[in-house]
């Protein structure tokens, strides 16, 4: 039995009683917090350890991440900051020099307002590199612009059909022009390209985003669309015990036009539930995408974009209810992206039939995103218990001026209203949705404390008014994700009985006059993490 004794400390452990002076920690549990007199009684011989007054945090929970596609972005050219097709160009090229005996260039991280009009084509890349397949991921991962040798590889002809809820862009004569984007993108490309990467390169991009998360405080991710490549990626280290952050995963579940498929999809999960759960993965629910973006002009809208143009969902109510009633009564928790309010009035209307049909029960069900969305339906989804998944690093004023542009109206002024879901009772889990913004928890909550920009200084502010204080927002980072999944009695807050997962930090950003400005003058060292190797207390 292993005791250590956290001293001279500043320890906010996002539970009722917020601060405390100490931590006492039996093997991977804790087993008390709160003065240090105290702690010293309980166990008088414990390893004492001076933190040296430094600021203690629970380990952040990213409520929606995308694990192993955060580790395989990390290898791939990043395209993030590019403002031009030139220096996008240019950046493809560099990395291509550099690795020419690459098979394919994968990219990541570029922004629909660097491109003129929105939207790019394969010319743009065969200009400086014909011959290769070049791959680049748009920041939201909706989409994706590729040269004329991956459309090649890929397969992609005039008599290839667009999936249900996706497009194959093409010109007047029928080609594709090399923007592929929502289910052409994940019915077609991903399937594609995971057949191509080896299971060594799978494990290298998640023992990468291992090492991502403990640098940065990420001591839990909940993987929100996994599928079985990462599932056996996942096992694998679960097994052999490399996971050093814990996983908490959604199935993801495709529309594919049939009811009887889509309902099939939801059973897998409900095994999968059942097969896995150690205390370094478990498998919880569902994930399901019903539009795309307001930068793709593929959210679904209540009132069309600023050129009059508005887009289908990839699932409607009639289609979605059935799915949502199936897990529902499964005992799955349900994540919904929907950005759009026309798509969130689906997701409410989805879990309204599944307490219709199924009964009183405890439910979980969730609605990621949701940067656009009326305060009458906020109040609807707090009244149903929904929680709202929502990721501060997406207001970034850095990356919204394509994201206003689309709308133009007075619809810019109600983007991700954090404080809506709060004053209606609702559960706000924040997360990163990594690889579409950066990984790291310290500057998403810079922008949830400030709305100012963790990636640009002149950026300026988006919607201040919408600002949570910082510890409010560390609290919605780490004890309400961790609710959200249903893993409140093990991790999130700093409480006895809960694991010892947390955070130290060499500055303490809660001290200051401004609190959220420490963040953003200075690179904040995260260390201590309390779970995986090399650390306090090793993994069992």
């Amino acid at each position: 039995m292993t005791t250590q004794l956290y001293t001279n400390a500043r320890i906010f452990t996002s539970d009722t009683r917020r601060w405390a002076q100490a931590l006492l920690v039996q093997d991977e549990r804790i087993l008390y917090v709160g003065d240090a007199a105290t702690a010293e009684r309980l166990r008088p011989n414990a390893e004492k350890i001076d933190l040296q007054g430094r600021l203690v945090v629970p380990g952040f929970v990213d409520g929606h991440a995308h694990v192993i596609g955060t580790g395989e972005a990390l290898g791939q050219v990043s395209l993030w900051g590019a403002k031009s097709v030139e220096e996008i160009q240019q950046r493809i090229k560099k990395w291509d020099t550099q690795h020419p005996d690459s098979a394919r260039i994968l990219a990541t991280g570029w922004l629909h307002g660097a491109i003129p009009g929105g939207v790019p084509d394969a010319g743009m890349l065969d200009a400086v590199v014909p011959g290769k397949p070049v791959y680049a991921f748009a920041y939201d991962f909706h989409s994706v612009w590729v040269n004329t040798a991956a459309l090649a590889e890929l397969g992609i002809t005039k008599d290839t059909a667009n999936p249900h809820g996706g497009t194959i862009k093409r010109d007047s004569d029928g080609h594709a022009t090399g923007y592929i984007d929502e289910n052409a993108f994940y019915d077609i490309v991903l399937p594609f390209l995971d057949s191509q990467v080896s299971q060594n390169e799978h494990e290298t991009s998640i023992a990468a985003v291992q090492q991502a998360y403990r640098e940065t405080g990420v001591t839990t991710a909940c993987d929100m669309g996994f599928n079985e490549t990462d599932l056996e990626t996942f096992k694998r280290a679960d097994k052999d015990g490399t996971l050093t952050s814990r996983l908490i995963a959604y199935w993801r579940v495709n529309n594919t036009g049939s009811m009887e498929d889509n309902i099939a999809q939801v059973q897998r999960a409900a095994a999968l539930a059942l097969e896995h759960e150690s205390p370094f993965l478990r498998v919880v629910g569902i994930k399901i995408i019903i539009d795309g973006t307001i930068d793709g002009c593929t959210a679904v809208l209540g009132t069309p974009y600023a050129d009059g143009s508005n887009a289908e969902p990839i699932w409607t109510l009639e289609e979605l209810a059935p799915v949502v009633a199936a897990a529902d009564a499964a005992g799955l928790k349900v994540a919904m992206h929907a950005i759009g309010d026309e798509s969130v009035r689906i997701a409410i209307g989805a879990v309204e039939n599944a307490v219709a049909q199924n009964g009183p029960r405890e439910r979980r069900h969730r609605i990621e995103h949701l940067e656009l969305v009326d305060r009458a339906d906020v109040d609807r989804l707090a009244a149903l218990g929904i929680i709202a998944s929502m990721q501060p690093v997406h207001a970034d004023p850095a990356i919204g001026g394509n994201w206003r542009a689309k709308l133009d109206d007075h619809r810019v002024e109600r983007g991700f209203p954090w404080p809506w879901i709060r004053e209606a009772g609702a559960c706000l889990a924040f997360g990163t949705d990594s690889p579409t913004s950066p990984h790291a928890p310290l500057p998403n909550m810079y922008v949830a404390a400030t709305r100012a920009s963790a990636l640009d200084a002149t950026a300026g502010t988006n919607v201040p008014d919408f600002a949570l204080p910082l510890a409010e927002s560390i609290e919605h980072a780490t004890r309400d994700s961790a609710w959200s999944c249903g893993a409140e009695h093990e991790i999130g807050r700093l409480a006895p009985g809960l694991y010892a997962d947390f955070v130290v930090l060499d500055t303490d950003v809660l001290a200051t006059e401004s609190p959220a400005t420490s963040i953003r003058r200075r690179q904040v060292a995260v260390g201590c993490s309390h779970v995986g190797p090399a650390l306090t207390v090793p993994r069992k």
